[in-house]
């Protein structure tokens, strides 16, 4: 069966892909492996000019690529070109620092010589997302590539263009023909590849169920695994927050990508005292937000990438409002083409409800009351995810003790948005995955950390 990209804007078919039958994956994955050999052995000085390069290139067809991203999965034109800039600075970023982030570290031993060393482990899968379906890739294939590893991907049905298109990318950079690869397959295939014994290790960016087969396969064949999944990324506002502050960044951190992340802003908790101020200030913003052709570049919002997606966030909506939650703004489908769904806002949600405890993947922002500070942090903390996090205080003191000691997730911030740095280091606890992307403990999670003695 044909794996289809149809654009989620106008419901036509963009492209239709004949999936990799195994002969064509057997000779994808042999052909990467020994490029692999050569790579690993190259100097960190080489990588970096190709990695160079290939932010060059970005640049050089930032709006090709965009335009590709806008019509395979509904992201607005503007959020798509910045996600392209955001892709070549992580090339830019690992090409600089990759040197010093993998630089053998000199231990005193008995030994006349002994020393840590960070050495390439193979050829990566990555099972990647449609959401941010360049910066998903860069982020791991960047590091990944600069510490002398390959790249397999599969990424997700509807984004095989840009699957595609950077794969010839990394080529056009200069990097060995086959050392990054695509595999054209469906998730049924997925399986396979993981036990493939020329596969190193796996990471994966998606769902909590997805990433609980991924390890489970990979465990299976004792393989590395780093896995970033679900959210419900609680925003705790405190009674002497800069209220306009604060709804403008959860405004952007909920509706950034049409909702569709991750990190996302997803439960606003907004204690009793401002709770009242704060909401009819989050609905006058809210509500100016404009849905519609994500190449109009006066959209906020553009598509949701599937209509299965739009009618199973709308489904949660319905179930939240049905079991006492009231929508202030939104919550119907639109009566037009395409998988629209309006900026949503649910009001009195309480535990029991699909908005409290589920995550809402599109732009529908819950808000809920706590009585005091301590109940707000109870509240954030009552889920099973652990992706982001994020407090608004006046008293910065106070929100850093909060943001590293209370609220338990993998990114904590205050007074703004939860997003991610290349800088920094990425990723989740408990039911949103572990190990870590980006950074210095990014480019670390797949080599072999080796001891070197010397007598």
């Amino acid at each position: 069966m044909a794996i289809e990209s149809v654009n989620p804007a106008t419901g036509e078919l963009i492209k239709a892909y004949r999936p990799m039958d195994e002969v064509e994956i057997e000779s994808a994955l042999d052909e990467a492996c020994l490029a692999w050999r050569e790579w690993r052995r190259t100097d960190i000085a080489e990588r970096a000019d190709l990695m160079r390069r290939a932010a060059v290139i970005l640049r050089e067809r930032s709006e090709e690529y965009a335009q590709l991203m806008t019509a395979e999965m509904g992201k607005t034109i503007a959020q798509a070109r910045a996600e392209i800039e955001k892709c070549a600075g992580v090339c830019e970023f690992y090409a600089e620092k990759a040197v010093t982030f993998l630089a053998p570290e000199e231990v005193e031993t008995e030994a006349s010589h002994s020393f840590v060393s960070y050495e390439a482990l193979g050829p990566v899968l990555a099972v990647m997302p449609w959401n941010f379906p360049f910066w998903q890739v860069f982020r791991f294939a960047a590091p990944a590539l600069m510490a002398g590893n390959g790249g397999i991907l599969k990424h997700a049905s509807n984004v095989y263009g840009c699957a595609l298109a950077i794969e010839a990318i990394f080529r056009a950079a200069g990097f060995p023909e086959h050392l990054f690869r695509t595999l054209v397959i469906g998730s049924e295939q997925v399986a396979s590849v993981i036990d493939d014994r020329r596969i190193a290790a796996v990471t994966l960016t998606g769902s909590t169920p997805a990433g609980q087969a991924v390890a489970s396969r990979a465990g299976q064949a004792l393989k590395k695994t780093v896995l970033e999944l679900g959210g419900s990324d609680p925003y705790v506002v405190l009674a002497d927050a800069d209220l306009e502050l604060a709804v403008a960044a959860c405004v952007t951190g909920r509706l950034q990508n049409t909702g569709q992340s991750c990190i996302a802003a997803k439960r606003f908790i907004v204690v009793a005292e401002i709770y009242d101020e704060f909401q009819e200030r989050l609905l006058e913003v809210m509500s100016e937000k404009k849905f519609g052709d994500p190449c109009d570049e006066n959209m906020d919002l553009g598509p949701m990438a599937k209509q299965s997606l739009r009618d199973e966030l709308h489904d949660q909506v319905v179930r939240s409002i049905e079991a006492g939650a009231k929508c202030l703004l939104g919550g119907e489908i639109p009566d037009r083409p395409g998988a629209f769904y309006p900026p949503t806002l649910l009001t009195q949600v309480g535990a029991g409800m699909p908005a409290y405890h589920e995550e809402l993947f599109g732009p529908v922002a819950t808000l809920i009351r706590a009585a005091d500070e301590a109940e707000a942090i109870m509240i954030a903390n009552d889920t099973p995810f652990g992706l982001g996090a994020a407090v608004f205080t006046s008293d910065l003191e106070h929100g850093t003790d909060i943001a590293r000691r209370e609220l338990h997730a993998g990114a904590c911030f205050v007074n703004d948005f939860v997003r991610s740095d290349p800088r920094l280091p990425f990723g989740g606890i408990k039911e949103s995955g572990y190990g870590r992307e980006l950074g210095v403990f990014g480019i670390r999670e797949f080599v072999n950390i080796k001891t070197v003695y010397v007598r």
